[in-house]
């Protein structure tokens, strides 16, 4: 996979090095024993399936591939069965859509879902795939059991994004029009456009999400911690984990905990926490 300097810090060389699968392991979104295509809304969509239980979608972010997810693939799929999706524009989904939008990709895995006759699952994404779980459960919240997801964001802004990110995404974005207009160009700028411009999620929308929600950041993301913790609080059922010593990987980095942690929250009921139990 390419690096191109206006991604998320997600997509450095470090992080694409840590996050691509080595020969002796399962190639993660380039397994044909595991690959499927589904066409739908005039394109198709490449997902991978592992596993028995109880449907979990893995969900990506910007720029990446089913491949970025190869820490949570094998740990979950011994109890789920995993559909780890490359989402439009992304990995083997192509796009032959003049735009690209966070809507877009969300009715994209609801006609998934419909098409694999499932009428629920639990979803776990990571920064644009966090983006992407949130507008699943306000687009389609009988299709959410319950959803974890770290590093995303509601709006494009430096109060939605770090000083730092917002400004290198703008100078990538520049730097993408200057390019000769070829369909990788425009491929790129797609998904450049995609943090740039969106989302745009109000707290409103937050509030009638309706299923049991975990939301995660690390104490230094690409993802102001106020904002995360924003995010939590407007969510009606929400857990918050702040992960000390961290920045936008923890899917990589704190992968044990992660996938711990979210296991745990997928296996046991929501608490509601308050009155006398929050001195427990």
């Amino acid at each position: 996979m390419r690096i191109f300097p206006f991604l998320l810090p997600m997509l450095l060389g470090l992080f694409i090095l840590l996050t691509q699968p080595s020969a002796a392991q399962v190639p993660y979104g380039n397994n044909p024993a595991a690959g499927h295509y589904l066409e739908t809304r005039g394109f198709k969509l490449y997902y991978e399936t592992y596993g028995q239980g109880a449907p979990l979608l893995l969900l990506h972010g910007n720029g990446g591939s089913i491949s970025n997810m190869s820490n949570q693939i094998p740990y979950f799929s011994k109890d789920y069965k995993v559909i780890a999706i490359d989402t439009r524009a992304h990995g083997k989904s192509k796009n032959p859509s003049d735009s690209l939008t966070f809507e877009q990709i969300v009715d994209d895995f609801n006609a998934l879902l419909d098409t694999l006759h499932l009428d629920s699952c639990y979803v776990i994404g990571w920064s644009d795939g966090g983006i992407d779980a949130l507008l699943l459960a306000i687009r389609h919240p009988d299709k959410v059991k319950k959803m974890a997801f770290t590093g995303a964001n509601l709006w494009p802004d430096t109060t939605g994004l770090t000083p730092f990110v917002w400004n290198l995404i703008q100078r990538g974005n520049a730097a993408l029009h200057k390019q000769p207009s070829t369909p990788e160009v425009k491929r790129q700028l797609q998904i450049s456009d995609l943090d740039l411009y969106q989302p745009h999620i109000t707290l409103d929308q937050l509030h009638h999400i309706s299923c049991p929600t975990f939301v995660i950041g690390g104490d230094h993301d690409a993802i102001p911690v106020l904002h995360t913790v924003l995010i939590a609080q407007n969510i009606p059922q929400s857990y918050l984990w702040i992960v000390p010593n961290s920045g936008h990987s923890v899917p990589v980095f704190k992968k044990d905990q992660f996938n711990t942690l979210i296991n745990d929250f997928f296996t046991h009921p929501y608490r509601k926490i308050e009155g006398l139990a929050t001195f427990q």
